[in-house]
């Protein structure tokens, strides 16, 4: 593959600031020195900078040589994750228990990559807001936290356009969906309240145990026998605690998990089932249930026109086989959401290789090959979007 010069230039230069960021991560709303080194960066590049935006957010301008009131906004997000790093890598993480493995550290590269890269051939017209984002991950909606803190008043731009690596597909090829892309997922709390009592004497007790082994049974038949069959939706338990000995039925049960689902009608639907389905079951078992939303990430859905004009600029900069048609939307939610919401454009992914470790694995590291072919994407869509 073909880089221009100023990419091919600063190739082992963007090895070099992936790296460091993935051995300091830093997780939701905690990318302090995440922000510094990206301002600094960007000052560097003699990039205007606007900082603190939703928390730890960052936002670059640079505008082109041709005079337009055209703007468009590229979004990396930059927060690591909660948990601790197996690679055992020279530049692994440094910070205990946390560890970039989604990939937001080559994410925020590629971006750095293309702000430079403009920055000394910026033939282009009217403006580019380069946008790095915090909290992604975790359900914090660092995106929302920056559209709340006026990312889309302050900074007047007519559609914003994001990027994920994705392990398993070929290197640099993309998948670009029109329309749905992503689920949207929301997290769900049941307390089961009975009545305690000593394990030989359960007919003096409610028994919250067997109540929720009845609720999780009768939760799955929702998905099964009320929803229809062509929609997609994904109910799953990840949480279930209860009891402290041996003897003793407890007063109370807990069920976590989450709810994937694909678009807002559904979405209320199935919230609204699953809360309905729980208590009636509980109270075949003398139990009540105390009920919690805790509301996720909305879908993911490119503006359709958005996705249709990359997929030509992608094919058109890297070559005609290099999408991918046949990847489906996936069940994962992504707060970027939240921007396409406000302003047309298109989440795509961009595939790291087929042997790649998947995401959120302690044993996952992001593929530097893929941060030159990043940087060409940002590159090229700029230049087409403000010739």
């Amino acid at each position: 593959m073909n880089f221009e010069k100023n990419i091919q230039d600063i190739i082992p230069i963007m090895e070099q600031w992936r790296q460091k960021i993935h051995s300091k991560p830093e997780i939701a709303y905690e990318e302090f020195e995440t922000s510094k080194f990206i301002t600094e960066k960007l000052e560097e590049f003699g990039i205007e900078v606007h900082k603190g935006i939703g928390g730890t957010g960052v936002v670059g301008i640079l505008k082109g040589n041709k005079k337009s009131e055209k703007a468009i906004g590229l979004r990396a997000d930059m927060d690591a994750l909660p948990m601790s790093e197996k690679t055992n890598l020279k530049y692994s993480s440094r910070n205990p228990g946390k560890m970039h493995a989604c990939g937001h550290d080559g994410h925020v590269t590629m971006l750095l990559g293309a702000a430079y890269n403009l920055s000394k051939d910026n033939n282009f017209s009217g403006t580019v807001y380069f946008i790095f984002q915090p909290a992604e991950e975790g359900g914090r909606a660092g995106a929302k936290s920056m559209i709340n803190d006026g990312l889309f008043d302050k900074f007047k731009m007519d559609s914003v356009w994001g990027i994920h690596n994705w392990p398993g597909l070929e290197l640099g090829k993309a998948v670009i969906h029109e329309e749905f892309a992503m689920a949207g997922g929301d997290l769900f709390e049941i307390n089961i309240i009975g009545k305690g009592g000593h394990a030989a004497q359960p007919q003096h007790s409610n028994d919250p145990v067997i109540a929720l082994g009845f609720i999780i049974s009768s939760l799955q038949t929702i998905l099964s026998r009320q929803l229809d069959p062509f929609s997609n939706a994904v109910l799953s338990i990840t949480k279930v605690n209860a009891g402290t000995a041996f003897n003793v039925i407890p007063e109370s049960s807990y069920i976590g998990g989450t709810l994937r689902s694909t678009n807002d009608k559904e979405r209320n639907y199935l919230l609204k089932k699953i809360e309905e389905t729980s208590k009636n079951t509980a109270l075949a078992h003398n139990c009540d249930i105390e009920f919690k939303i805790n509301p996720g990430y909305p879908p993911t859905i490119n503006d359709k026109n958005s996705a249709k004009k990359v997929n030509e600029i992608y094919k058109n900069t890297f070559g005609e086989d290099m999408v991918d048609p046949n990847q489906s939307a996936t069940m994962g939610s992504e707060d970027f959401s939240y921007m396409l919401q406000e302003r047309p454009g298109a989440y795509i992914w961009l595939g790291c290789g087929e042997n790649s470790e998947k995401l959120h694995s302690p044993y996952y590291d992001f593929n530097d090959k893929l941060l030159p072919i990043g940087t060409k994407y940002w590159t090229s869509l700029v230049k087409n979007l403000l010739p």
